[in-house]
């Protein structure tokens, strides 16, 4: 899978965790399409997606075994060093703590780092 490929499941995990936990209607940019996302978020998203892929295949796919808190501050913090990569000064939101995020937040990078996982199994 490409690093393209690899972006877009982390965006449409993403879509896909915002419906399911955000609670009410979520902003128009937490829900924009692959086709309207910037460029730096594509960006960020292939990285972190990568990230994800690498920690699973060395840890022998024993990385099932995190609780889904574990896989949700690992994406969270994948996150947050692309956020520093990409911003002088990100917004605070865009780098806050763990224990700063929000339930729905939390929940959905947890399913990201699922998602991917699903996608690519170690055989």
């Amino acid at each position: 899978m490409s690093e393209v490929e690899g972006a877009r499941l982390f965006r449409e995990s993403w879509i896909a965790g915002v419906r399911r936990h955000f609670p009410g209607e979520p902003k128009a940019g937490y829900v924009t399409p692959w086709e309207g996302t910037p460029e730096w978020e594509r960006e960020a998203a292939g990285a972190v997606c990568a990230q994800v892929r690498q920690f699973v295949e060395v840890s022998a796919g024993k990385a099932g075994r995190l609780s889904r808190e574990q896989k949700g501050r690992f994406v969270a913090t994948c996150w947050t060093a692309q956020m520093y990569k990409h911003f002088e000064e990100p917004k605070p939101g865009y780098v806050a703590d763990w224990s700063e995020l929000p339930e729905w937040q939390r929940e959905t990078d947890a399913d990201i780092f699922e998602a991917i996982e699903r996608r690519f199994p170690l055989s």
